[in-house]
């Protein structure tokens, strides 16, 4: 038995419930872990307020990433045994707001020991989402990297990738958010009217590559400093950009490997800028769904 954070409904944060529900042993390609970080993102409370669909099966099990114990794994299960450390995302009708839960092995690895769970439960989806999102367009060293929602878990570690291939980096986020973002090493821009004018400044003849975390009419006010529509890159918009020359984000298969392994040798720091009990997880979606948290939200168990 686990006791596992659900919604009832697609609605708001009153639909949100614990509840306690048995957890069958794990199906082909799967893994059960003993919960011990998890991560908190923005999808989650999406997915509840019925903004990504609603053909989840209710009540619905919150979360999507975790790092965990392994205590059972699937007859096909290769390279991941019981007692791993490992970190991943949760198999289809599981969640992973709860001492207990299934991950998809496809999509899981081993955790290394450099990092702590928490860490590790930072990475899965903001990480692969920072790491697709910098390699879509290759740029050379030197050129400009321009970051619009720069101050989010997403934005922290595409400012760090950035500066790991020595791109110039420009960070456009709200002025509360300054510190963190120069704190990545990127140029920082204060986010609202009169944005694309702030950049300019820092970069006269345009930017290379414009990564949108934002989309709306933030993304058509800026977009014009890019020099080639083609190369904006956007995971908020993906109609917006292609309104503007642009496309969506194309998630890859390797892109959370990737990011563990670059976080494993420092190069990168999720920044956690929250951390909560997971009896206290409405109160860190809350946070997330706020929209002014600064870093990764994390739930710990």
């Amino acid at each position: 038995m686990s006791t596992v954070l659900v919604f009832t409904q697609f609605g708001g944060p009153e639909t949100q419930e614990f509840i306690d529900r048995e957890l069958p042993p794990p199906g082909p390609s799967q893994i059960v872990v003993e919960v011990r970080a998890a991560g908190v993102n923005p999808a989650d409370w999406k997915i509840r307020a019925g903004q990504m669909g609603d053909h989840w099966r209710l009540p619905a099990p919150m979360g999507r990433e975790a790092a965990g114990v392994v205590t059972a794994v699937g007859v096909d299960v290769e390279g991941i045994s019981v007692g791993d450390e490992v970190v991943g995302l949760a198999a289809k009708g599981h969640g992973t707001f709860a001492q207990h839960t299934m991950l998809n092995a496809k999509e899981t690895v081993l955790k290394p020991e450099e990092l702590s769970f928490a860490e590790a439960a930072a990475l899965p989806v903001a990480g692969a989402t920072a790491y697709d999102v910098t390699h879509q367009i290759e740029l050379e060293p030197g050129q400009t990297m321009l970051i619009l929602g720069a101050g989010g878990g997403v934005g922290l570690l595409a400012s760090q990738i950035g500066k790991v291939h020595e791109f110039t980096v420009i960070g456009v986020a709200s002025a509360s958010k300054q510190p963190i973002v120069e704190s990545t090493g990127a140029a920082f821009v204060a986010s609202g009217p009169g944005a694309a004018d702030r950049v300019r400044e820092i970069a006269p003849d345009g930017v290379d590559l414009l990564i949108d975390l934002v989309g709306g009419q933030a993304l058509r006010d800026i977009a014009e400093v890019v020099r080639d529509p083609q190369n904006i890159v956007t995971t908020a918009d993906p109609d917006t950009a292609e309104q503007l020359g642009g496309s969506g984000v194309n998630r890859t298969a390797e892109g959370m490997q990737k990011i563990i392994e670059v976080a494993q040798y420092g190069l990168v720091d999720p920044h956690i800028g929250q951390r909560f009990a997971l009896a206290d997880a409405q109160q860190a979606i809350a946070a997330v769904e706020g929209g002014h948290t600064t870093g990764k939200v994390i739930l710990e168990l």
